[in-house]
């Protein structure tokens, strides 16, 4: 009874040179062994199989059996599958193929997407895929290591990530076209805090950005605040009339040019920040990883929406 398990490379390969060589020496030759090990590969390989795999034929040369076809087909075929395994190897490790994960906050999800078609026609071999949350998702997937690279506006303390800029941020505070404060110029402090502003979720980063900014020009003074899940209702919110956003202005371009929204002008407006490629600090990017990182960082926020 054969035992296919037992079966090593070595002695496919001397099979395989014995019968292209046509005898012990040359196979020994080229393999760069001693003909009695040559022997040694054959025999054990012939007791493996219980079979004999090579015979001599009439003019002195090594012949393989039919049994001895069956092994070398099976060799071509592992021969030609590690050639395969050591390509895909290779371009792994030279980061020409592989898959990177890019986890992008929710307010990004305006240009994520462009983002990821322009890393896969200039990266074809590498999949990349996207996953988009709010700003607590992120710094969780990133806790978990369950993205290689994100993009955000305000780089998290935990997990420790290395944080590069790579394009503007600007937030600006939008309102209806008829709004009172749409032709201000500017609108004043007193005259913003007595709106009513539409807001995200607690631990959003925009209402992080907003909460800073109204304690800051209004001084302690009370404003009104209602909170919303995404920004696609806010901005219908206000598009409707209940109140006026503080906004990343990356989400509000195409309203702000239909002129179904504008930007309310008031002094400190906009606020400009940056968005952030961030990887963690303590992992190692794989080399797809890394030239993703790279294209994104070098494309200095070509991606972003034009405003």
């Amino acid at each position: 009874m054969s035992r296919i398990d037992a079966v090593t490379l070595r002695q496919l390969r001397a099979l395989r040179a014995v019968i292209d060589s046509g005898s012990l020496t040359g196979a020994a030759t080229d393999l760069g062994l001693s003909p009695p090990a040559i022997h040694g590969q054959l025999r054990a390989l012939e007791d493996l199989m219980s079979a004999p795999l090579v015979i001599r034929a009439e003019h002195g040369a090594f012949r393989p059996t039919e049994e001895g076809r069956a092994m070398l087909e099976a060799e071509a075929q592992i021969a030609v599958a590690l050639e395969t395994c050591a390509r895909r190897v290779a371009a792994l490790q030279s980061g020409h193929t592989g898959a990177v994960s890019l986890g992008v906050v929710s307010t990004g999800k305006y240009f994520a997407p462009h983002l990821v078609a322009v890393l896969r026609r200039a990266l074809p071999d590498v999949e990349v895929t996207l996953r988009i949350g709010n700003r607590e998702a992120v710094i969780q997937w990133l806790g978990a290591r369950a993205v290689d690279l994100a993009i955000m506006g305000r780089p998290p303390r935990s997990p420790a990530v290395v944080a590069e800029p790579v394009g503007p941020h600007p937030h600006v505070i939008v309102a209806a076209p008829d709004h009172p404060l749409a032709d201000a110029d500017p609108a004043l402090p007193q005259d913003l805090l007595g709106e009513t502003f539409l807001a995200r979720e607690r631990g959003s980063g925009t209402r992080i950005l907003m909460t800073r900014f109204l304690d800051r020009i209004g001084d302690g003074t009370p404003w009104r605040m209602v909170e919303m899940g995404t920004n696609e209702t806010i901005k219908q919110a206000v598009i409707a009339g209940l109140g006026i956003a503080l906004i990343s202005l990356h989400t509000v371009t195409e309203e702000l040019r239909s002129g179904r929204l504008v930007s309310v002008r008031a002094i400190g407006l906009p606020i400009q920040r940056s968005w952030f490629l961030l990887k963690r600090e303590d992992t190692q990017l794989s080399p797809a990883g890394m030239r993703v990182h790279d294209h994104i960082r070098d494309m200095k926020g070509s991606f972003l929406p034009q405003v």
